[in-house]
């Protein structure tokens, strides 16, 4: 009887296992995100949308030549080969798109701390409501627990004592930014669970939404490039933080449901503030610190390990199978 227990707890502690490492990946892909407004800080001349272009397009190329080298890019044919997948590249495509276009273009209108909570705040919550809507997942109160106090503790530390913006064309396309990250975020998930390699669908993805940003590129400032700092930076940002972090964001979506993923990116504006801090002189006021320790904490609870009764261990193992589509 003992050898069976521990038999079924085996598998149990594995899933649980993987599940903290794909958070693990989500939080690391957050980080070097966090990274990029500092990094663009240096690139003298050039404006946003050039800077959105590049990154994708660099990023883009990168992740497909990673696809192309794993087992020959048997991944990437095989989920190109499968109609069913077409339509969600397409969608995920735009959505990328118009994730990064939308961003800037809010951000603009209404400062880049605003547009930034509106965007990266909203997101956890649109992918929840698209997960019921698909009905690929049900909220738990523990992960509406977390993505409130995430949320909060964000825009505590995004808008702590800065002036804020309510334009409301801004405002509403910092709306539609959220949104397209949303839908990218749970078309990777569904790509995933259902077999893809995920080297595969972040190459798949980024790769097709490259092609509508090479004449934003070209429309733009494009001499910072040329330089040794500037070609530096295009190259951080589209190799380190867009190809790397969205590879592990991808991989972080094996184990880790769209929902859960979102509200852990919440750790980008945290990993910002403390390099703006350092790196650029800035300050952070008593709010804004509150707002650190409470995103922060609201994470923590989100990936801790979850204590299960004497009887959820069938149960467990049964909800094994639905892989990342439920909550945590």
């Amino acid at each position: 009887m003992s050898q069976n227990t521990s038999l079924g707890r085996a598998p149990e502690k594995s899933s649980r296992s993987r599940a903290r490492r794909g958070g693990a990946d989500v939080l690391l892909a957050a980080t070097l995100w966090g990274t990029t407004g500092t990094v663009r800080t240096f690139a003298d001349g050039a404006s946003p949308y050039s800077v959105a272009a590049i990154r994708i397009i660099i990023g883009g190329l990168v992740l497909l030549a990673l696809a192309a080298l794993t087992r020959g890019g048997a991944g990437l044919r095989h989920l190109v080969a499968d109609r069913r997948n077409l339509p969600l590249v397409g969608l995920g495509a735009v959505a990328i798109t118009v994730y990064q276009t939308a961003f800037f273009v809010a951000a603009g209108r209404t400062g880049v701390a605003v547009g930034t909570i509106v965007t990266i705040g909203s997101a956890p919550v649109f992918t929840g409501v698209i997960g019921l809507l698909a009905r690929r997942s049900a909220p738990t109160g523990r992960w509406t627990l977390a993505t409130a106090g995430a949320v909060a503790g964000c825009a505590l530390l995004v808008g702590g004592g800065r002036d804020a913006g309510a334009e409301p064309l801004g405002i509403g396309l910092a709306l539609l930014s959220g949104l397209a990250y949303a839908a990218y975020a749970t078309v990777a998930s569904v790509l995933i669970t259902r077999g893809e390699q995920d080297r595969a669908v972040a190459a798949a993805l980024f790769g097709t939404a490259a092609l509508p940003l090479v004449p934003v590129l070209l429309a733009g400032p494009t001499g910072w490039l040329v330089t040794g700092s500037g070609a530096l930076i295009a190259l951080y940002l589209g190799v380190i933080t867009t190809g790397g972090g969205y590879l592990l964001f991808a991989r972080g979506l094996r184990t880790t449901p769209a929902t859960t993923a979102t509200t852990l990116t919440l750790a980008e504006p945290a990993v910002a503030a403390v390099l703006g801090t350092v790196l650029l002189g800035e300050r952070l006021g008593g709010a804004a610190l509150g707002g650190l320790v409470l995103l922060a904490t609201s994470l923590v609870v989100l990936v801790a390990p979850r204590r299960r009764g004497r009887g959820e261990g069938a149960q467990g193992r049964g909800e094994g199978a639905q892989g990342g589509n439920e909550m945590v």
